[in-house]
């Protein structure tokens, strides 16, 4: 078997540039086998309980996983104020790659927004040039005056629209800009995707709330499917995919064990596709969901950290959680696999 670790560090580098990867992991009676590939390569399904992008298919005695990881979905805020500065922390708490874009020393610097990914600072005439949007992207409006929340919405509008566009401003104001955008010749279809006033409607006041109101808006859009629900996409866990990345560079990096979530039924704390690493110490790297989920594995992921192999476990929360007073009470089905240097 290929360096596991290594495996993960390229598919942690393909995501890292925006790129959207295939992973098909063959469990067999020799072993396991693990192939990444670009997206598009293998025709992936989700997984029909919870949306999560995993495929599992029995070929004979072998069993076939195929994962889909998207990566680290890019937030845009035009603007570095007083509001940007709530909305970029907790965007990034919510795993959102964020770019923060102001014409202001002061406030366009690293410094201001240390948690930000990328922070320029140029003319907002030069917006969409700098940052590229693409069309899976989030665009938050948030300058300190209409002229250059205008000068950002044209730059949007005249490229790649990206999945979420927002910007602030009265009912009154924003009414304008739409009769003013359609003035200067832009299609009403995409005017109409502008989310203005921006955030849902609860009554938030201070920068924190209207931050809050922002991201729950987006939040919405990120998880509703294009059939209305929301159950939404899967996203690589980012922190996870870094450290094993960062183990494929450590010389001394042990052996360790990744658990996998590849299907479940019922209320189960996490999606299909969740992972996380048990290390032989019992050290926890990301969770699938932490209490009955998690309890009954550990002991059989370290097993299979120290002396190799792979198994499929199955874990039924219906009696535990009860007992427990928790609120799950579905079942999972897991793969748990050692990953090595």
């Amino acid at each position: 078997m290929r360096n596991t670790y290594a495996l993960y560090a390229e598919l942690f580098e393909r995501l890292g540039s925006g790129l959207e990867a295939i992973l098909l992991t063959e469990c067999g009676p020799s072993g396991i086998t693990k192939e990444l590939r670009p997206a598009g390569a293998v025709a992936s399904r989700r997984c029909a309980d919870d949306g999560g992008s995993l495929l599992v298919e029995k070929r004979g005695d072998t069993t076939v996983i195929e994962e889909r990881f998207l990566p680290r979905p890019k937030m845009v805020i035009f603007g570095g104020g007083h509001i940007s500065l709530p909305l970029s922390r907790i965007a990034s708490m919510l795993d959102f790659d964020v770019t923060v874009f102001d014409d202001r020393p002061s406030f366009a610097n690293e410094s201001r927004f240390p948690w930000a990914r990328e922070v320029i600072c140029d003319s907002f005439e030069n917006a969409a040039e700098r940052v590229g949007l693409r069309a899976g992207d989030y665009a938050v409006i948030l300058t300190r005056g209409h002229k250059h929340d205008q000068d950002c919405l044209r730059d949007i509008l005249s490229g790649t629209i990206p999945r979420y566009m927002g910007m602030i401003g009265s009912r009154r104001r924003v009414a304008i800009v739409r009769k003013e955008m359609a003035r200067e010749g832009y299609p009403q279809e995409i005017i109409d995707k502008l989310r203005s006033p921006i955030g849902l409607s609860i009554g938030a006041v201070t920068p924190v709330e209207i931050s809050v109101a922002i991201l729950a808006e987006i939040i919405q859009e990120k998880r509703a499917s294009a059939d209305g629900d929301y159950s939404g996409e899967s996203y690589a866990d980012m922190e996870l995919i870094g450290w094993l990345a960062g183990q494929a560079k450590d010389e001394s990096a042990a052996p360790a064990a990744i658990v996998t979530v590849i299907s479940s039924h019922g209320s189960t704390p996490r999606e299909c596709g969740a992972k996380m690493a048990v290390l032989q110490d019992g050290r926890l790297i990301g969770t699938i969901g932490g209490g009955c989920a998690e309890a009954d594995v550990i002991r059989d992921a370290i097993d299979i950290a120290r002396n190799g192999g792979y198994l499929f476990k199955a874990v039924d929360m219906a009696g535990s959680a009860e007992d427990d007073g928790m609120v799950c009470g579905g079942g999972m089905e897991l793969l748990i696999e050692r990953v090595e240097a």
